[in-house]
């Protein structure tokens, strides 16, 4: 039997020669109606003994009931085809249309509907669209045949189908891969469903998806101009000078200095911008890049280092990658222009990767690396603030009088408050925002250049990945600085300080580390003075390379040339990241169990030995032994009863750590149904699904998840004498968990729209109206998936280049979100979002679309808009609970806009509230 994929509406029988059917092919009047006919026996025959079609299926020897679907499909085609032809040549004897029907025992109106010309065109459809997908194939490459593909082809899903199905008879196969799935959270995939050419693996398809196109994209490399679209230009190395360490470079390691007024290198309307530039055939800049008045004659681009002084400038610089259309291997934005004096235009040197304005909507909340090492109490408000957040939005959908869209954004709740239940975010502090820094000659160590606050206001700075109190210094806003407002003015996402705090910062340097900016009058908070011993220590000098020493990422050191060796093989990517989270783990459960500044520092400059390791190759094996990790983390995380060294100790470090599941799906409604009704959690079921390892043994496929989200009471994961901070965020998580299951028990509990055939020939124009903009708004599907192959390809390359990021999970998500628009902009992919109407809202309510629909159309409606269409015209937006959160959050010190922000409210709203509390007081 051959496999194929479509559905039909009815059974006609269909064979193959010498397989199927209870009579020898090739009998009767016509063989080819014989050989359909005894299998659609047979199917009949199955079927009236009561077997399901999955049954039907397996005792044909076919793999699923699409399957069968789709041999019943292709064969329906083929029997019209052959009654269409048989009666073509019957009309050109000269037959009329009734003595037609009689020789083909069909009435007169199915004759006239065999020879209509309309219906032989449909047919051909099939033949057309098999022939395109083949085409697309061959021309090289995998195409994607998912979901809205048929939207793109004026077809239904089932053509589609029955066109692939034709290919697979042909060789042609299909593999449904997944790719990391870009703005979502807890790990979800992308499946893209993929038709290859003959012999084409699964592992094929997964090893290469930079391969898979659409037929949606029309450009010639779908998207995947990941970088540049031309090689870039570069600058003459002439023109480029360095300020090494000696020269005062070290002051603003990592930035860019440009000479205004040149044309080519213009930054635009940014006065900064985080910048690649190609210098000569070989190398390129990297860092911050921003005007500077008063360079040397004869530069116009200055790059500051802390590297020591060789004899020739390129040393300081990076150099380039083997591919010319992308050297860098980051993620830039498209391209600038310059013109010359007579109206030309030139490709500009300056490659964007970031630019001004691109921070500033960078990091919302607090993550529990910074706040675990505050003051209780503080963590105590914020987590609190977040928690109340969550109830205000759940209390909000409660009301919403839509059974369906109650039900989606329940649904859609839960799954959030999980994810915040294992991520222990807080609600932002008053105020709190995302800077690049910048350095400014002259600047005060004790002050901040930072327009966005005012002058003379005490703010905090705290930097990713945070060690501690220590490394968070208290600074004064001094906006009246001539050379920061000269240079970058009204910064909205930039601030300038002293070289000095950037050591501070966990080591920051100015080539685009960003900070938490946090106004501190109150003092909530707390800082301590710096690690003494950390003064003085320098990662770079102290653990330098010696040859024949063992890097961290698996290679070898040769000091002669100051390279690495890696054989035949890769650098490895994982075992910095796994040792930087080992090592903050374990600062993060020092802190919490009161170990003291000494030992809090050996394990500080540890880290700050492995952040720099795989750039400068340090021996991060000497620093292991030096610092006496091993010793720390026996006292202070212990050991497992294999007397090896235990790893996270706390629920703060434990929640994140990754534990491997057993494959498993949602639990199906002949099992109980994928929420359990009492407790309200996600219940599954195990898959069964099995891999073979590497030494060819067969195991159980797992997929990784959280141990926190693994956890049902957060309390498991204490250590056995728990801190109060410990029991805050155990609480905070509890708390989470359990909005997440009232949502989903409040969702079993939304029934169903009762669709109306009544209703939907009354509003039958709205209907078609809906169901149009439905098909429009789903043709972005295979544009979406084309997207997220692209933006993975984009992320990937910026990893390679700033593998530091995923150190601080806001900038990681931030990363993965600018990706996913990039690659959105570049293949066109733009969710069409379906605005109701009025008329077309009272035909949903009146039942006249149905359940499916109407699910498939909150998919891709606008949210916001459809709450307020679902929600009671008569509402208090302020109710006494809410009243007491704002007046709660203003003494905080919050501003009203945010607190009107977070409660989903206007200023006018929150103050009309305001206004009238005073007056009832």
């Amino acid at each position: 039997m051959t496999d194929v994929i479509v559905e039909a509406d009815e059974l006609l029988h269909y064979g193959t020669p010498r397989h199927s059917g209870r009579y020898p092919w090739g009998s009767g009047k016509t063989p080819m109606e014989r050989g359909r006919k005894s299998f659609l026996d047979q199917v009949s025959e199955l079927k009236r003994h009561g077997l399901s079609d999955p049954e039907v299926a397996k005792g044909l020897g076919l793999g699923s009931t699409t399957d069968l679907r789709a041999k019943i499909a292709i064969a329906k085609d083929e029997h019209r085809r052959g009654q269409a032809t048989l009666a073509l040549r019957l009309q050109e004897k000269g037959m009329s249309n009734v003595a037609i029907g009689r020789q083909m025992r069909l009435n007169e109106s199915s004759v006239r509907a065999l020879l209509d010309p309309a219906n032989a065109s449909k047919r051909s459809v099939l033949d057309s669209t098999s022939s395109f997908l083949r085409d697309q194939v061959d021309s090289g490459g995998y195409l994607d045949i998912g979901k809205g593909t048929e939207n793109w082809r004026g077809i239904s899903s089932t053509k589609l189908s029955t066109a692939v199905a034709m290919l697979k008879q042909q060789g042609y196969v299909v593999h449904n891969v997944q790719v990391p799935q870009l703005g979502t959270t807890g790990g979800k995939k992308t499946t893209v469903k993929v038709l290859a050419p003959p012999g084409t693996t699964y592992v094929d398809v997964k090893t290469h998806p930079e391969l898979i196109k659409s037929v949606a994209v029309s450009s010639s490399d779908f998207g995947r101009t990941i970088n540049v679209a031309k090689a870039p230009v570069a600058v003459n190395p002439k023109r480029v000078g360095v300020r090494w360490a000696e020269d005062g470079g070290g002051s603003a390691d990592g930035v860019i200095f440009v000479r205004p007024g040149v044309s080519d290198i213009s930054l635009g309307n940014s006065a900064y911008a985080q910048v690649r530039i190609k210098v000569g055939d070989g190398h390129y800049l990297k860092g911050m890049a921003m005007y500077k008045e008063g360079l040397p004659a004869g530069t116009d681009l200055q790059f500051n280092t802390n590297k020591k002084r060789t004899s020739n400038k390129l040393d300081a610089m990076k150099p380039v990658g083997e591919d010319p259309i992308n050297p860098f291997g980051s993620a830039i934005k498209p391209q600038r222009t310059w013109k010359d004096a007579s109206g030309k235009n030139h490709q500009s040197p300056m490659n964007i990767v970031n630019e001004q304005g691109d921070w500033r909507d960078w990091s919302r909340s607090l993550s529990s690396q910074v706040l675990s090492k505050q003051n209780p109490d503080l963590a105590r408000r914020q987590l609190d603030l977040a928690l109340q957040g969550k109830r205000d939005e759940l209390n909000d959908i409660m009301q919403l009088t839509n059974p369906v869209i109650k039900h989606k954004l329940l649904m859609t709740f839960g799954d959030s408050a999980d994810s915040a239940a294992v991520h222990l975010k807080a609600a932002a502090m008053p105020g709190q925002k995302t800077h690049v820094i910048l350095p400014i000659e002259g600047m005060r160590p004790d002050q901040i250049y930072a327009p966005n606050y005012h002058n003379g206001e005490k703010v905090v700075l705290i930097r990713h990945p945070h060690g501690g109190t220590f490394e968070i210094p208290e600074l004064t806003v001094n906006n009246r600085h001539p050379l920061a407002k000269s240079t970058i003015g009204s910064a909205p996402d930039a601030v300038g300080i002293h070289p000095d705090v950037a050591k501070r910062l966990s080591g920051a340097d100015f080539d685009g580390d960003t900070v938490l900016v946090i106004p501190n009058k109150r003092g909530d908070i707390r800082t301590t003075a710096t690690l003494a011993s950390l003064n003085d220590f320098d990662p770079i000098t102290h653990y330098a390379p010696h040859d024949g020493m063992r890097t961290i990422d698996g290679g070898v050191y040769h000091s002669k040339t100051g390279s690495v060796d890696y054989g035949d093989k890769n650098p490895k990517g994982r075992p910095k990241q796994q040792q930087m989270g080992d090592v903050s783990n374990l600062v993060t459960d020092m802190t919490i169990k009161g170990a003291d500044r000494s030992e809090i520092a050996r394990a500080v400059k540890h880290s700050m030995v492995v952040i720099d390791s795989e750039k400068h190759h340090l021996d991060v094996k000497q620093s292991y032994q030096d610092n006496g990790i091993a010793q720390l983390k026996a006292k202070y995380q212990g050991r497992t009863t294999g007397g090896r060294l235990a790893g996270a100790a706390t629920i703060i470090s434990r929640a994140g750590g990754e534990v491997r599941v057993p494959e498993r799906r949602p639990r199906p409604a002949s099992k109980g149904g994928p929420i359990d009704p009492v407790t309200g959690r996600r219940m599954f079921e195990l898959t069964g699904t099995t891999t073979v390892d590497r030494q060819g043994r067969t195991i159980v496929k797992t997929r990784p998840s959280h141990r926190l989200a693994e956890a049902i009471d957060a309390r498991t994961l204490l250590s056995d004498s728990p801190s109060p901070m410990e029991e805050i965020y155990a609480a905070h998580s509890n708390g989470m968990k359990g909005l997440a299951n009232r949502a989903r028990l409040a969702a079993l509990q939304t029934g169903r729209l009762t669709y109306s055939p009544s209703a939907a020939k009354v509003y039958q124009h709205e209907v078609a109206s809906l169901t149009a903009k439905l098909g429009i708004a789903k043709k972005n599907a295979p544009l979406e998936r084309q997207a997220q192959l692209v933006a993975n390809q984009i992320v990937a390359a910026r990893l390679h280049d700033n593998p530091h990021i995923k150190e601080d999970p806001d900038a990681y998500k931030k990363l993965k979100g600018t990706s996913l628009q990039q690659a959105r902009d570049r293949v066109g992919a733009k969710k069409q979002l379906i605005e109701i109407t009025a008329k077309e809202w009272h035909a949903i309510q009146s039942g006249a679309i149905s359940t499916n629909r109407l699910s498939e159309i909150i998919e891709n409606a606008n949210i916001d808009e459809l709450k307020k269409l679902a929600t009671p015209r008569i509402r208090q937006p302020m109710t006494p609970a809410r009243m007491v959160l704002a007046r709660s959050r203003l003494a905080s010190g919050y501003t009203q806009a945010e607190v009107a922000r977070s409660l989903g409210i206007s200023v006018s709203t929150l103050n009309a509230a305001l206004k009238e509390l005073r007056r009832m007081t």
